[in-house]
């Protein structure tokens, strides 16, 4: 063998290497075929709880055995979902570690036993798929639309809505009549609907978080490194509320966004706080980055801030929820 040939056959394999490393992009249907291989692997339960606009499935997943949960969703947004990649992952780990009686970073998860994680990946898999794949998964007499509504660009890597330009974290009902800076036309981003929860995805997650009831949620997004919790709390409840945001922040070093005093609403994070009166945040992943999704290169570094965050999360509701009930 050659000295070229050796060099050849060397770089070849380093290059091959690399690629086995590279992370892959979750879409929806790589999203849905893992979700499904975790659930037989580890035995967990999955919940088809509704369809978005265009019929993909909308998917949860529980890792415990516990009778109470807590929620975590990601991709509400189309651009945003390298929060699936961080709450996948999670699964995973977590799931592996619990069936194997294991402790994972340092937590015991016994506390699974007492507090489940339902997870929801995605809750925009209609919007995900235009903004990985652009439109040719959608009918061929909309297409025209979707250009119109990404503003006559044919690049759909800013999509931020769902299939029909809904933004669907500008879709419940907390403060949705006040929201300011939408577009008044189905958009790639900012167009609230004509009324809250007309999205089938908002109105089924609605209808997903009442039916479990958790006791804590946390709403996955990207851009920011910052901490978002407060939406009129009650007076009452901003400590307990301020301290599991604090901690949090701690372990992941992002930012908490301190309470505006005319805090306007429409989030999903918002309608939680309104309605249960218990804690809840939503949380931004990776450096900010403007109108597209950050790059896949940030994710060992945002699992890493973000690997702990769902036992926090578990250990807090026991703690300062469940036992206090």
């Amino acid at each position: 063998m050659t000295k070229k040939v050796i060099i050849f056959l060397v770089v070849f394999l380093i290059v091959q290497d690399v690629k086995a490393e590279e992370p892959e992009m979750y879409t929806y249907k790589t999203m849905k075929t893992n979700m499904l291989e975790l659930s037989k692997r580890y035995e967990l339960e999955v919940k088809e709880f509704g369809q978005s606009e265009f019929g993909r499935d909308l998917l949860a997943i529980k890792v415990g055995k516990g009778k109470r949960s807590i929620l975590i969703t990601g991709s509400h947004h189309g651009r945003e979902w390298m929060s699936t990649h961080i709450i996948m992952k999670m699964i995973k780990e977590y799931a592996s570690a619990y069936q194997h009686k294991q402790t994972l970073f340092g937590h015991n998860l016994n506390i699974l036993d007492d507090v489940s994680i339902w997870f929801v990946p995605m809750v925009n898999p209609d919007g995900v798929t235009i903004q990985q794949q652009g439109i040719d998964h959608f009918p061929f007499l909309l297409q025209e639309i979707y250009v119109d509504m990404n503003e006559g660009e044919n690049n759909f890597l800013r999509w931020k809505a769902n299939a029909l330009g809904v933004d669907l974290n500008r879709q419940y009902p907390a403060g949705w009549e006040k929201i300011k800076g939408d577009t008044a036309y189905a958009s790639y981003s900012h167009y609230k609907g004509e009324k809250p929860l007309e999205a089938k995805e908002t109105r089924a997650l609605v209808d997903f978080t009442e039916k479990i009831q958790p006791l804590t949620s946390a709403a996955y997004h990207t851009s920011g490194r910052e901490l978002y919790w407060y939406y009129y709390n009650e007076l009452s409840h901003l400590q307990r509320d301020y301290q599991l945001v604090d901690i949090i922040a701690e372990k992941t070093g992002y930012k908490v966004s301190y309470p505006p005093y005319n805090a306007i609403g429409g989030g999903y994070t918002d309608w939680f706080i309104q309605s249960y009166q218990r804690p809840a945040l939503t949380i931004e992943l990776s450096y900010p980055v403007e109108e597209t999704n950050p790059p896949l290169s940030v994710l060992p570094e945002e699992w890493k801030r973000n690997k702990e965050v769902g036992f926090i999360i578990c250990k807090f509701a026991k703690e300062e929820l469940l036992e206090k009930e």
